[in-house]
């Protein structure tokens, strides 16, 4: 029966004694440090994946996929939102106009993003009626000056509903009195709550009352939203290739990308900075295998003596070392996946055991622990853990291929 002599040989090295413990030690730091390196990175990458998917089913179950804009307004907004709709991946279109204003009450004054809406169409493109805690958006009616806010926003002002706030533009009025502000009065009407940025910094009102605020003859656009929130940018550039280049389009990548792209950054450093773990392993197989070798001068001798080639000899030193690195990249995938699959309920058990919070409701805006597991997250690790094995493998191979029978024998 044919055997493959540098794989068999590999291998026992990788489980025999050794006379010298600190070998045994040094190797089996690096395949902890390769498990450990696996583990960390595979939960991590899971739990920031976790993060990704709740802020982008939160904050764009509200905010619109898409913008249409016109300056300086759009007045026949129903012919537009009807040719817009026509797309098959549009499933909706509504009027609105923004702007930014100051909101004050006896508490304070906060910067808002201010939408005027219609209600009904809104609801098409939006789900903030589905997250409102008390009152509804139904409740804007024109020329009543209500307003609808979110829950932080609210809380910080300390308001209730049916309280009238000071809502102040950022334009002026020029009077025989005077130069004053642009002023005046709403009243709440309804608090949603979404669990994310906009409960903090977006308000609406009626679309009738938007128009009178900010002397507008029309409505800026359209909120847009499409089937496939991933394509929007595509679907959007379709969409605009029907339309003349009076009208502005934008995607929620423009207008929420910079949020995202700070998730996306944090994911990359935090991947960098640990695979040092995986580094430091690597590091770790390459001094076992120095330390080998030089343990191992007289057996390579004896082999090279047995008609064993160099590159026989440097392949019985490679499969050792990447043994270890596989072995712990093995182990260390498949914790880290069970880790990352359990890892939401593992901690909610740890919370209500000691009774304290990781993430404390009345804090942040998500009370658990996400977790989104990716197997190309998972094969790129592993990918890269197995790689970097085997190179590690290949300056102390090679100094063993190069060991002359005569010179390590010389003193035996």
């Amino acid at each position: 029966m044919p055997i493959n002599i540098p794989l068999y040989i590999g291998l026992r090295y990788t489980r025999a004694k050794r006379r010298n413990q600190y070998i045994s030690f040094v190797s089996g730091f690096s395949f902890l440090g390769m498990a450990l390196g696996v583990l960390a990175l595979i939960t991590v990458l899971s739990v920031m994946n976790g993060f990704d998917r709740e802020m982008k089913e939160r904050i764009l179950s509200v905010v619109p996929h898409g913008f249409i804009d016109r300056e300086p307004a759009l007045e026949d907004w129903e012919s537009l939102a009807h040719q817009v709709e026509a797309h098959p991946q549009v499933e909706a279109a509504a009027p609105y106009i923004g702007g930014f204003a100051l909101v004050s009450y006896a508490r304070g004054v906060e910067g808002i993003q201010l939408q005027g809406i219609l209600p009904e169409a809104e609801g098409r493109v939006s789900v903030i009626e589905d997250h409102m805690l008390i009152g509804s958006s139904h409740h804007l009616e024109p020329g009543e000056f209500g307003i609808v806010m979110g829950s932080l926003m609210a809380r910080q002002l300390g308001l209730a509903l049916g309280d009238r706030v000071t809502l102040t533009l950022p334009d002026i009025n020029i009077t025989p009195a005077g130069v004053y502000p642009r002023m005046r009065r709403f009243t709440l009407v309804g608090v949603f709550e979404v669990g994310a940025q906009v409960d903090q910094g977006l308000a609406m009102i009626h679309l009738d009352d938007a128009r009178r605020l900010f002397r507008s003859q029309g409505v800026q656009g359209l909120h847009v939203r499409v089937s496939d929130i991933y394509r929007a940018a595509q679907i959007l550039a379709e969409v605009g290739q029907q339309l003349d280049d009076s009208y502005t389009l934008r995607d929620w990548t423009q207008t929420q990308g910079s949020l995202f792209q700070a998730v996306k950054m944090e994911k990359i450093v935090i991947s960098v900075l640990l695979s040092i773990i995986i580094a430091v392993a690597a590091f770790n197989i390459v001094s076992s295998l120095v330390l080998m070798v030089a343990d191992k001068r007289s057996d390579i001798a004896v082999l090279r003596t047995l008609g064993l080639t160099g590159r026989q000899v440097m392949a019985i030193f490679v499969v050792q070392g990447s043994a270890v690195g596989f072995l712990g990249t093995l182990i260390g995938a498949v914790l880290g996946c069970l880790l990352a699959l359990y890892i939401g309920p593992l901690v909610a058990t740890i919370e209500a055991l000691f009774d304290w919070y990781i993430f404390n409701p009345d804090v942040y805006y998500i009370s658990h622990l996400p977790s989104v597991l990716l197997w190309q997250d998972v094969l790129t690790i592993c990918g890269v853990a197995l790689v970097v094995s085997v190179l590690a493998t290949l300056y102390p191979a090679y100094r063993a291929s190069q060991i002359e029978p005569a010179e390590a024998l010389r003193y035996e």
